[in-house]
């Protein structure tokens, strides 16, 4: 070998190495993931999920604040739910403009950041990349409610997921010491916590869960700079909750708590564990078709209290195990991605890669760790408690929302409080895996030993190893197939998102035409109209009496109480529209029919 020079390594025929993407399970993970985005920018193309005035209302604050006319701290109407959405979102619509696929393009990057940091993190905590493909597969899919949770600007859902993964990939990064810009991750991990206290308070399980993990492996380098740091960038993330609270004396958390706990009449007991343990986590975690559960579609509920149990145990287990190495140990691999090259020992059960991953994979397994040892503790170890942390986190979302009202009013709706029950689905999923996974090496393993090992022990334990193997598989092929089933149903809504997109652009064109620049609607017709306008057309928002309704903009309720003449926009055959139209046989009003739509103009 010429000196200076590093010789690139080969396998035994000489060949060298493909990369690590283009591996077959590399090559099927970047499809899953591509899959996803292709599929939710398909759905933008085609207007789907159909907007609504709360998105509206996301996207008027992201006009505001591109033209220097607001700075929105809170959601407008409201004391809580952060705003960094149009902050995000406020550069992309001073080049488009007022449109939902510009205010969504941002949203589709949040989703796309989920997916590829969701893979990284199912790597850090099982070292597995078939099961960390599995993982990119269930989250490529979208039913109606996931891909709400993650496309529609609502206010907060898009970006906790890609936060709450965020937060745990740099906690086990920082927990299990993994070299270079360590103090940059730490910023990282406190100003994204700082963000989402901020931000929306559904995300707080997993700053708390991943934050106990820092401190249980680092509370001694965060006695240094690490904590200093970490607490600075904590204060810049959550600056405009904090410095808004000084200046208006109001407490961000009565707010929040308040509409955790739902407005109106509190539900029953019953209703609240009906719809928070038994329709709220299958419609939240994306097995059921749009706006409807069907009683099949219910099993996910009763898998995961059963999932949450199991993968405490195992992960629990695997934390209180020894991490010493042993030589010769026959499950270990370097860590390819790690320092110097160090090695460990995986506690838990190996895990088998491909072949091609291995020199001479055909002759043996390795499981690949992705973390050496650390001062404060191995991978394994970090990895261990990385999933109990996020488990906990799981079972703490799931235990609020049932306690909520708003679990036993309106479940459909309010199932969008479990959206980051995603961020653990790979703590979730795992044990399953694992179970499936081992049955079959160990048939591998016999089939090349001539019969002996787990073939000839006792006929009852090795049945009950098979029964619990097939249970495993099947409750992942049926997860699968339900989120798959689910994603089919909501691509099969497009057309009429779309259908009913196109009426609302033709309400918008006619009242332009008409002249009409000042009008009362209903909440879901306001602002909405005033969004997709550009403010063209103001209007303030009536209840189905013609009563004042509830404006979240108050500039909006002033310009139209002083227009001379306003007109009035329903949707055909609503109540409001049924009430106005006494007030055109009284020869108040005249109507002007769009499809979908009345416009009322005054006489």
């Amino acid at each position: 070998m010429t000196a200076g020079v590093r010789e690139e390594p080969r396998d035994a025929r000489g060949v060298p190495p493909r990369p690590r993407w283009a591996r077959p399970v590399g090559v099927l993970t970047v499809l899953a993931v591509l899959g996803g985005i292709g599929y939710r920018l398909a759905l933008l193309a085609w207007d789907a999920p159909p907007t609504n005035s709360d998105e509206a209302i996301m996207g008027l604050a992201a006009l505001h604040i591109g033209r220097g006319q607001e700075f929105p701290v809170w959601f407008y109407g409201q004391a809580y739910m952060g705003t960094l959405e149009a902050w995000l979102a406020a550069p992309v619509l001073a080049l488009t403009g007022p449109s939902v696929f510009g205010l969504r393009l941002v949203t589709l990057a949040l989703y796309a950041v989920f997916a590829l940091l969701a893979w990284r993190l199912t790597l850090r905590l099982t070292g597995d990349r078939w099961f960390a493909l599995l993982v990119a597969v269930l989250l490529a899919f979208g039913s109606d409610r996931i891909v709400k949770n993650q496309l529609i600007a609502g206010g907060g859902y898009p970006e906790m997921n890609a936060a709450g993964v965020a937060l745990a990939v740099l906690a086990y990064d920082l927990a299990a010491g993994r070299p270079g810009r360590r103090l940059a991750r730490w910023a990282a991990w406190g100003l994204l916590a700082g963000l989402m206290i901020w931000v929306d308070p559904l995300v707080l399980p997993y700053v708390a869960a991943t934050g106990a993990v820092l401190v249980a492996f680092r509370r001694h380098e965060l006695r240094g700079r690490a904590g200093a740091l970490l607490g600075v960038a904590a204060l810049v993330g959550a600056a405009p909750l904090l410095v808004n609270s000084l200046l208006t004396g109001r407490n961000p958390l009565t707010a929040v708590f308040a509409a955790a706990g739902g407005a109106g009449e509190p539900a029953g007991w019953p209703e609240r564990l009906h719809g928070g343990l038994l329709v709220g986590p299958p419609l939240g975690m994306g097995f059921c078709a749009p706006s409807h559960c069907a009683p099949w579609q219910l099993w996910w509920a009763f898998a995961l209290p059963v999932l949450l149990v199991v993968g405490a145990v195992t992960a629990w287990r695997a934390l209180r195990a020894p991490t010493a190495p042993a030589r010769g140990a026959r499950h270990a691999a370097a860590d390819p991605a790690s320092a110097g090259g160090a090695r460990h020992v995986d506690p838990v059960p190996a895990v088998p890669p491909a072949a091609d991953q291995v020199p001479g994979g055909r002759a043996r397994h390795a499981a690949a760790g992705r973390v050496p040892h650390g001062p404060a503790g191995s991978g394994p170890r970090v990895a261990a408690a990385l999933r109990l942390a996020l488990l906990a986190a799981a079972a703490a979302t799931l235990a609020a929302y049932a306690l909520s009202s708003a679990a036993g009013r309106t479940p459909v709706e309010s199932s969008r409080y479990l959206s980051c029950l995603l961020v653990s689905l790979p703590a979730l999923l795992w044990p399953l895996w694992r179970a499936a996974r081992d049955l079959l090496s160990r048939r591998g393993h016999d089939s090349r030993e001539g019969g002996t090992g787990a073939a000839a022990r006792p006929g009852g334990r090795r049945s009950a190893r098979h029964a619990l193997a097939a249970v495993a598989a099947a409750v992942l092929a049926a997860t699968a197939a339900s989120a798959g089933w689910a994603t089919y149903r909501a691509a099969a809504a497009a057309p009429a998102a779309r259908a009913a997109e196109a009426r609302h652009a033709v309400l918008v064109d006619t009242l332009r035409d008409l002249g009409v620049r000042h009008v009362y609607g209903g909440y879901w017709t306001c602002n909405r109209l005033t969004f997709a306008s550009g403010e063209d057309v103001v209007c303030a928002v009536v209840r189905d009496d013609l009563r004042p309704g509830f404006d979240r903009y108050a500039p909006y309720r002033r310009a139209v109480a002083a227009a001379p003449a306003p007109a009035w926009v329903a949707p055909t055959g609503s109540p409001l529209a049924a009430r106005l139209d006494e007030r055109v046989r009284a020869g108040g009003l005249r109507p002007v029919d769009v499809d979908g739509w009345r416009i009322y103009l005054p006489r």
